[in-house]
């Protein structure tokens, strides 16, 4: 331990709080009952894990979670928020997923697959907090509304400030345009976006030649001929 302590001071000692916060908190998860690590979880930053009695959470091995805006690409206004409410929720997060300052929440099931990128800010929540209550609006605020499952399949890209409400699947290596409102299913290898979020290009349709080098504007929706995928 001393001689690990000792690389981390050498290597980059301005990071050495995170790193062991990181650990620290990753130890602490391992402990509680109704969390379960498949492996190693790295952590930077401080989240928010709420993981409620009788709620599970499941983080896979090799699974990122960055809540501090420092050597991240965009700004990062909140941290991971990790939140399962009701009895028998649960969260699952794949192998090698990666999110940054976003929040998910389950009332019943939230499942993210393997290999995941989740930009910063993204709201995930399978419930609706409120149910519309007409024409008795105003018991509106007493009540618990609906939850449906949401499943995100392996391989998916979620960009910045995309919201994925109940009952949503995105299917494998799909990609989510930043500011997208995700409210039904998105087919595997698709670009979605807007809101609603649309389907703007299929590989397996109209780019079935698509390689590293062809190019796409996710904000446009246009070839574009220098931006690299």
């Amino acid at each position: 331990m001393l001689g690990k302590l000792f690389r981390m001071l050498r290597d980059d000692p301005v990071r050495i709080p995170d790193r062991i916060w990181g650990e620290l908190l990753a130890l602490r998860l391992s402990l509680k009952r109704n969390v379960v690590l498949e492996g190693k979880v790295v952590i930077i930053g401080r989240p928010l894990i709420d993981i409620r009695k009788g709620c599970k959470l499941y983080l896979g091995n090799g699974v990122i979670l960055t809540s501090k805006s420092k050597g991240y690409h965009l700004n990062m206004p909140s941290p991971v928020k990790l939140f399962a409410y009701l009895p028998g929720a649960e969260i699952r997060i794949g192998d090698e997923t990666g999110i940054a300052g976003s929040c998910i929440t389950a009332h019943r099931s939230v499942t993210i697959g393997k290999r995941c990128l989740i930009a910063a800010n993204c709201q995930i929540m399978d419930n609706n907090a409120h149910d519309l209550s007409f024409p008795d609006v105003e018991k509106r605020r007493q009540s618990a509304g609906s939850c449906l499952p949401v499943v995100i399949e392996d391989d998916v890209w979620l960009g910045t400030n995309t919201v994925v409400l109940p009952g949503v699947r995105i299917g494998r290596g799909s990609i989510i345009g930043a500011n997208s409102v995700v409210c039904s299913n998105v087919p595997p290898m698709v670009v979605a976006r807007g809101n609603p979020a649309e389907v703007v290009l299929d590989y397996r349709m109209d780019y079935a030649e698509l390689t590293a080098s062809d190019t796409y504007d996710l904000s446009l929706g246009e070839d574009r001929g220098e931006i690299q995928l």
